[in-house]
């Protein structure tokens, strides 16, 4: 049976949907705090090969990502970022405009929209948010 990856177009359409999330994460004012998380980590050009690597490897492809970091926990690798679930609905919102922005739906599409919705939504959290409270010492000691 073909992995939710090969159903999807294989890794060219996985690399074309996760640049055009990206794309809009960086260009949409809408998305402005999704991508103010970023500012703190590497950029979003790390982010954007580390979730190339995560997702093929979730959609039954080559797990890139296990293979460079020996692991593909989604609570450890948010753990220090502030996720309300405001902003697990805009990530979900920014995929679903990246995935009709692709021309990419049907069957396995809605499979795969469900599982992230649980994965996003799994991801809330009560770290401080550094966005509103202004926590600099959090900053400087992300530094």
């Amino acid at each position: 049976m073909a992995s939710a990856l090969d159903q999807m177009g294989g890794e060219a359409q996985l690399r074309a949907l996760v640049e055009r999330f990206y794309d809009r994460m960086e260009t949409d004012p809408a998305v402005h705090s999704l991508h103010r998380l970023h500012f703190r980590g590497h950029g979003l050009n790390h982010t954007r090969q580390a979730q190339f690597e995560f997702l093929s490897g979730f959609l039954g492809g080559r797990a890139y990502y296990r293979e460079r970091l020996g692991h593909m926990d989604l609570r450890n690798i948010h753990a220090h970022i502030p996720i309300r679930e405001a902003d697990a609905e805009l990530w979900l919102a920014t995929f679903d405009a990246a995935l009709a922005d692709c021309d990419m739906s049907g069957p396995v599409v809605d499979k795969v929209r469900a599982t992230l919705r649980r994965a996003a939504l799994m991801l809330v959290n009560d770290v401080p948010d550094w966005r509103i409270d202004g926590d600099t010492q959090s900053l400087r000691s992300a530094e």
